[in-house]
């Protein structure tokens, strides 16, 4: 079994285009403890079973990007497709938040230990680049400062311990639709190595840099400016931002007693979840 662990961007700049119309970011990403689980067993054929909380927003896709990664890798590999696939959602769908290219990565670890598959570290990074542009940050699975289309890490300096709170009001969001509706120039790529002793440091860092696809998420879900407002007249805060697309937004507190009291205070439809950040470590 393997988790498929939720990614956070606590910052997001769009810093250019490229000629085939992908969008150039500049980012800091991190992991959390909330989690997918994904598992794989032997079998004659290839399956999926996905069950959950957030299942149902997957019934009707047939194809999504774990039986993608799957046929990918048999693929790439001259594999037979045989395993079948069992998936516990429990990250928010089209949320901000990279649950499905979590799930890609997962898979592709996962395939290449029971396929046995002897496959350079680089080479299989390669090939869930073109799963799509989270998914080798999510193969990774650390912290990291994110550039090119996604595709591009460098490591972080560690996050200081605290307490996370994720809030999603119960919109869906997708990445094509939030960077089509985004408008204004294109912001600085940051050239320095950001550093932090502290979360005051930290936030400090993320104030700076912000999220470029906030007011773009904002005009295609209003419900995220109510989100934002929210947590930021709680007790405590340090530092409120939009992940990712959205529609999930985020809050950091000095520790998780006042994560939770602030979750408490939200309006009871909003899903929430309180945790931490996570080290991570690299694919097996």
């Amino acid at each position: 079994m393997r988790l498929a662990r939720a990614k956070v961007n606590l910052w997001l700049n769009v810093v250019g285009r490229r000629s085939d119309g992908y969008h150039l970011i500049d980012s800091l990403a991190a992991f959390v403890d909330l989690a997918d689980e994904l598992e794989v067993r032997p079998a004659d054929r290839l399956s999926l079973e996905i069950e959950g909380p957030f299942s149902p927003a997957l019934a009707d896709d047939e194809d999504n990007l774990v039986l993608k990664a799957a046929r990918l890798l048999a693929g790439h590999t001259g594999v037979s497709p045989r395993a079948a696939i069992r998936l516990v959602k429990r990250v928010p769908v089209a949320a901000g938040l990279g649950g499905g290219s979590a799930d890609a990565a997962a898979a592709l670890s996962e395939l290449v230990e029971l396929w046995r598959v002897a496959m350079p570290v680089d080479e299989l990074f390669d090939l869930a680049a073109t799963l799509g542009a989270d998914v080798p940050m999510c193969l990774a699975g650390r912290t990291a400062l994110v550039s090119g289309v996604g595709e591009q890490l460098q490591p972080a300096p560690p996050l200081p311990a605290c307490g996370v709170l994720l809030v999603n009001p119960g919109v869906t969001l997708t990445t094509r639709n939030v960077f089509a509706a985004r408008r204004g120039p294109f912001s600085a790529a940051h050239l320095a190595n950001p550093h932090w002793r502290d979360l005051e440091q930290l936030a400090n860092a993320l104030a700076e840099r912000g999220n470029d696809l906030t007011e773009a998420a904002i005009s295609l879900a209003p419900q995220v400016r109510q989100v934002l407002e929210e947590l930021r007249r709680g007790q405590g805060v340090r530092y409120v931002a939009m992940s990712g697309s959205g529609a999930t937004c985020f809050a950091l507190y000095d520790d998780m007693v006042l994560a939770r009291r602030a979750a408490q205070a939200l309006p009871k439809g909003w899903w929430r979840h309180v945790g931490a950040f996570v080290a991570g470590s690299p694919p097996a």
